[in-house]
């Protein structure tokens, strides 16, 4: 439970609970020592009824009427609180004193912490050898309980107003802790998000201003890292574009004209063999079958290797040529788009990065989804450019979220500074990136034509 509590409460806590056993501590003392003083304080009249009794028993036997005798004492004393008569078989008004102060009367429970029946010492009166009564103390402590009183209100008094000042100095304390501590947290979690550009203001006691600046150390260092990351990447996405392309010119040059050079002679084999040749005919048409597929393998190679139609057609004709082939392999799949124009405007490694997460994406939905139905968006903002393709199909394993082609794809975005997800939403799946645009958006916004 301790764990759970905020620093502020572990501040305050502790120190209400203190002054709360200091007042404890505070009312058993006064029930300690304060009816000790008390009684002592009532000693000298204890004394002084004890020399009465002794003087009115004496009295009593030497007198001829000893009942007229006590009655004339009793009538003597008349309203004296300190030295009373009490006849046998009846008791003094037990009631409690009530001591009014400035501040209202005394509380009966506080009396009652002062006060004990002890405190009230009785000497016999005897008459013929019989009691007849007693002399009682019975003091009025009216001025010491309101000392006590007013000593109590002030001890408590003062220790609650400490309380509070000790509290509200604990909370501002905490505070100027709390705040640099916040600040410092929020930049640690913008350095976890990867936003290294915004310092941490140090702030607070010495070891927080100590800490900030050391954050701010680590987030230039990170930053440098992360940049040379980022450059790092770019490298090998561009040599592996490089490689690509010249992998696709050797397809293209050297493999493309072998296989048209085979199926031209092929043809030719064809038409010079003779009619009555049925053997030679069919295997000749097995080797134009063969070499038509290799020539379509070899379009699809070319095609995935290199996006041969980005310069010529521009970004967004090049992702619809993309979906019209997706269309012509699969009929029955239904495949709806909405591609922003704007992207034709977008740089190169750029416009090359979007074409090969939206090929991969689909190439995924042809060979494992099983949808009927996929959408493909593509579009362009002041900030960042966002493609997004979903599909109705069985989704991903869990235990496999990004293969070897979404891996790729998610090297290429980390090395434009963005973002690529797999998620699983409304029962389908969707392959979200998010890209920065950069000067590319400006660039896009800038060719726009005006409407009037």
């Amino acid at each position: 439970m301790w764990e759970r509590l905020s620093l502020r409460t572990r501040l305050l806590l502790p120190l209400g609970l203190m002054f709360v056993a200091a007042l404890l501590a505070g009312g058993v003392s006064l029930q300690i020592f304060a009816n000790a003083q008390l009684m002592e304080e009532t000693e000298p009249t204890a004394r002084s009824a004890r020399a009465v009794a002794a003087a009115l028993n004496g009295t009593l036997r030497t007198s001829s009427d000893p009942q007229a005798t006590l009655d004339a004492f009793v009538q003597s004393l008349g309203a004296s609180e300190a030295i009373r008569f009490r006849h046998v078989g009846t008791d003094l008004d037990g009631h409690l004193p009530e001591v009014q102060t400035p501040l209202g009367a005394v509380p009966d429970w506080f009396v009652r912490l002062l006060i004990i029946p002890e405190s009230r010492p009785a000497f016999p009166v005897m008459i013929e050898g019989r009691q007849v009564g007693d002399i009682v103390v019975a003091p009025d402590m009216s001025a010491d309980i309101y000392e006590k009183w007013i000593g109590f209100l002030a001890i408590a008094c003062s220790g609650i107003t400490l309380m509070l000042l000790t509290g509200v100095i604990a909370h501002f304390a905490a505070r100027s802790a709390l705040r640099p501590l916040q600040s410092l947290g929020d930049g640690l979690t913008r350095m976890r998000t990867g936003d290294y550009e915004q310092p941490i203001a140090p702030a607070g006691p010495p070891e927080i201003r100590k800490s900030a600046r050391e954050a701010n150390e680590l987030a230039r260092t990170l930053n440098r890292l992360s940049q040379d990351n980022r450059s790092l990447l770019r490298r090998i996405v561009s040599l592996q574009d490089d490689e690509r392309q010249d992998m696709a010119r050797e397809l293209h040059d050297e493999l493309g004209p072998l296989l048209f050079g085979i199926r031209a002679n092929t043809v030719v084999l064809l038409e010079s063999i003779p009619s009555g040749e049925a053997e030679l005919i069919s295997a000749a048409e097995g080797i134009l079958r063969s070499v038509e597929t290799l020539q379509q393998a070899n379009r699809r190679i070319l095609d995935r290797l290199r996006p041969l139609y980005i310069q010529e057609l521009g970004l967004e004709r090049s992702i619809q040529t993309l979906l019209q082939n997706v269309k012509a392999q699969a009929p029955d799949l239904k495949v709806t788009s909405q591609i922003d124009t704007d992207l034709n405007e977008v740089d190169g490694l750029l416009s090359q990065t979007i074409y090969r997460v939206i090929q991969e994406a689909v190439t995924n939905v042809l060979r494992h989804a099983k949808a009927n139905a996929m959408h493909v968006a593509a579009g362009i903002n002041d900030r960042e450019v966002i493609v997004e393709i979903s599909d109705d199909g069985i989704g991903f394993p869990a235990d496999r979220m990004f293969g070897r082609g979404l891996t790729g794809m998610l090297e290429r975005a980390r090395a434009l500074s963005g973002s690529l997800e797999l998620l699983r939403e409304g029962g389908r799946t969707c392959v979200r990136c998010r890209l920065p645009a950069g000067d590319s958006a400006a660039h896009a916004r800038g060719a726009r034509p005006t409407q009037g």
